[in-house]
């Protein structure tokens, strides 16, 4: 059996009794580490708290592990019991769905174990869930790649009065382009894209596109480490967020649509003073 495994949101606690007895059952964990991190991030002290938790020691799927290595865990899920543990719900990013499907062409039984994640959490800071729109990921920008074709998605939910959940890049050993061009990989520092950061793209994204999507005066709310006992939860208008310190990751980011009289109240909670 292959059970995979939703944490939730902030630290090795938040896993369900359901997930933790699974886990415990288990004769290889397995914990993926690209498409999402704990509040606790990849500090070996952490691990170390989840592994004396569960009683099992873990080993951490990378990128190149997850896309390139997979095969390995179906093998070994098809003669032991294997967790694969990921961040929040499983279903919050569409690798393990590949992972599901994978799974099953394969013959290899398959549990999921469900839990809260970012996609219903974000609920927190008070625009109703069923008042958003489609849901965007926001990359880092580079010298030589500067992708925004996430623009046209906001500004269709911009037009239905929808509110836009904008994900922000994580980057867990990636390689670096030069080393890729030299075919031997050497891998940046981890980074993670703050909410300050992702404004500024936005704001440059809109410069140059110029459809009236957002602008500097819209409301957004910045969120970090939604689910830690520490998330801060800051809402105002767009430009006002980029001197806010939001501090350590994971950061998130709603542009907020049109709102309602009950969403307005929430927000004056976390409204910049």
């Amino acid at each position: 059996m292959l059970y995979i495994v939703g944490l939730g949101l902030g630290d090795e606690r938040d896993i369900t009794v359901r997930g933790l007895e699974a886990v415990r059952s288990c004769s290889k964990i397995y914990m993926e580490a690209y498409t999402s991190l704990l509040s606790l991030g990849l500090d070996p002290a952490a691990l170390a708290n989840l592994e004396k938790l569960y009683g099992k020691e873990i080993t951490v799927a990378d990128r190149e592990m997850v896309e390139e290595r997979v095969d390995q865990v179906l093998l070994e899920a098809a003669d032991a019991d294997v967790a694969f543990l990921v961040v929040g719900d499983p279903f919050g990013a569409t690798t393990h769905t590949d992972l599901v499907v994978r799974a099953k062409k394969m013959g290899v039984q398959v549990k999921v174990i469900h839990n809260a994640s970012v996609m219903n959490a974000i609920g927190v800071c008070g625009l109703q869930l069923y008042r958003y729109g489609e849901t965007i990921s926001i990359p880092f920008f580079m010298e030589v790649w500067r992708p925004d074709s996430f623009y046209e998605k906001i500004q269709n939910n911009f037009r239905l009065g929808l509110h836009t959940l904008c994900l922000l890049d994580i980057r867990v050993k990636e390689p670096t382009w030069e080393s890729l061009a030299r075919g031997k990989k050497v891998y940046e520092p981890p980074r993670f894209m703050t909410v300050n950061t992702a404004i500024s793209q936005l704001l440059e994204v809109e410069e140059a596109r110029g459809g009236s999507a957002y602008g500097r005066d819209t409301m957004c709310i910045g969120v970090a480490r939604l689910g830690s006992d520490d998330q801060k939860i800051v809402a105002g208008p767009m430009e006002k967020l980029l001197d806010v310190d939001f501090g350590p990751p994971l950061h998130c980011l709603i542009i907020a649509g049109e709102t309602h009289p009950l969403e307005e109240e929430m927000l004056e909670f976390y409204k910049i003073k």
